[in-house]
């Protein structure tokens, strides 16, 4: 995701004390608890994720170094539940979590119904950024692939996947996806409930246990 020094001052609004306000009206109405009955079996492969994850993040610049910065990751339905969006957000190393400086971008997928493709689009506005992939479970992986503004070719994949963990792995191709490079590798670890007596994510979804 190239997310290295994307950092900005928070904007964020109070976690209490929403109510009634008309500016949170719109994200009220986006989110959804489960999946649309339309798309069947295949919201299955990205349903698992709903929930929020804490990230390490590690990216791997052209000269060898690794830069290293916590952060953390959120996935909900939304749309009717039609589509499935992810929020982003890694914080300054110096700072952590309660620093007031952090980088945060988001993307939404959907299942293509004509070609049965998962189709991504992945948005940073503080770096000017869109990228869009497509792709499908891979064996045990969940591959998408895309092609970046400068022409590369760009996968990102879902691997070694738990109930509890996960690893992201970006990669960078300039040779048409002949040969790929590692940029980034993010380590994520299920959150779990913060609420005395809340049902997990896997109690929300107690067919995983087999899967």
């Amino acid at each position: 995701m190239a997310i290295v020094g994307d950092h900005s001052d928070r904007n964020t609004p109070p976690m209490g004390g929403r109510g009634d306000d008309p500016r949170f009206n719109m994200v009220s109405a986006l989110a959804a608890r489960d999946p649309h009955p339309s798309t069947a079996e295949q919201a299955l492969l990205f349903d698992r994720f709903v929930g929020t994850w804490d990230c390490n993040y590690a990216e791997f610049a052209t000269d060898g170094s690794v830069n290293r910065f916590p952060g953390e990751v959120r996935f909900g339905w939304i749309i009717d539940g039609r589509a499935l969006q992810d929020i982003w957000i890694w914080y300054d190393p110096s700072e952590g979590e309660s620093g007031s400086r952090r980088g945060i971008g988001t993307s939404v997928r959907f299942v293509d119904s004509s070609s049965g493709l998962w189709r991504v689009v992945w948005v940073a506005p503080a770096s000017n950024r869109i990228l869009i992939l497509q792709g499908r479970q891979v064996g045990e992986r969940i591959v998408l692939e895309g092609q970046d503004d400068d022409g590369s070719k760009r996968r990102w994949s879902f691997n070694e996947i738990r109930d509890d963990s996960f690893v992201w792995r970006g990669e960078v191709s300039r040779d048409g996806g002949k040969s790929w490079e590692l940029t980034a590798e993010y380590r994520l670890t299920r959150r779990p409930p913060t609420t005395p007596g809340a049902s997990s994510e896997n109690d929300r979804h107690p067919r995983r246990s087999s899967e």
